[in-house]
């Protein structure tokens, strides 16, 4: 049973799950209702391969989390590295499986994101400003996933993918300022430390600008009506003062930008519902 819960552990089930929610709200926002199985193809894969990631990148710390984690399941002995991989490899092969039922599309993002997953760990996550691209990309390329899977339309999924990965960005490089200190002990080359502060903020804060400029292109386009803008609005504005609020006090400021860029994947989902209904 320790080491059934060691693996589960391993997923990080809560991240897992979040991101399968993620590619469900990009087929929905594609007109994906309409192809319920490889909606569920697409949101089971993506639960999968993010949990082979989570796995694998457990592997590759082992020997830093024996000394910052050592509660995790590889350092308290409840998985065995060579256990980690092989239940990584499981999973991705699973989640490949799924994917290969889907549309081209669906299945050259898959294929990016499982390479991106895997060399995260081992060659990005150490280099100023790439590793924060590399989360970016992939947390937006979620929405992307779930569109092309279903075979949508796919215009608002794209501007969801760039308001979805330049909100990250930006939120990723204000966290990275929040940490600074405790990096700079660990070694570790972040681009708050490799540029300095004020102007790492100032690249969040272009990121940012343009995440708001990308957001109503949907209505503009008229692919979304007014409810869209409404219910963005809110958003747009928590958005500019999250990224005003990092520059004294960058803590509140990422926790602003994560909420803020919630808020407009619930405008996206309001916007199709509109449309919907």
């Amino acid at each position: 049973m320790e080491q059934v819960r060691g693996l589960v552990e391993l997923m990080r089930p809560g991240n897992a799950v979040a991101a399968g929610g993620l590619t469900f709200i990009g087929a929905f926002v594609a007109g994906g209702l309409g192809a319920p199985a490889p909606m569920a193809f697409a949101v089971i894969a993506t639960v999968l391969a993010t949990g082979g990631g989570n796995a694998i990148n457990d592997y590759f710390d082992r020997e830093i989390d024996a000394i910052n984690q050592p509660g995790r399941p590889i350092p308290r002995g409840a998985v065995s590295p060579r256990g980690a991989l092989a239940f990584s490899i499981v999973l991705f092969v699973a989640a490949v499986a799924l994917t290969l039922l889907l549309p081209p599309l669906a299945i050259a993002i898959a294929v990016i994101n499982l390479v991106a997953l895997v060399a995260y760990t081992e060659f990005f996550k150490g280099l100023p400003g790439l590793g924060n691209a590399l989360v970016a990309y992939l947390t937006g390329s979620t929405f992307l996933y779930g569109g092309a899977a279903v075979d949508g339309y796919l215009v608002a999924v794209v501007v969801l993918f760039a308001l979805a990965a330049s909100a990250t960005m930006a939120r990723e490089i204000v966290k990275d300022v929040e940490d600074i200190e405790g990096d700079r002990e660990e070694g570790l080359n972040t681009l708050p430390i490799a540029i300095g502060e004020r102007r790492a903020l100032v690249v969040a804060a272009v990121f940012v600008a343009v995440a708001i400029v990308a957001s109503p292109t949907p209505y503009l386009r008229g692919t979304f009506g007014l409810p869209y803008l409404v219910a963005l609005a809110p958003a747009v504005i928590a958005m500019a003062v999250a990224m005003y609020r990092s520059f004294d006090d960058p803590t509140t400021g990422q926790a602003w930008l994560k909420a803020s860029m919630f808020a407009a994947t619930i405008a996206f989902v309001v916007g199709r519902a509109a449309v919907v209904l």
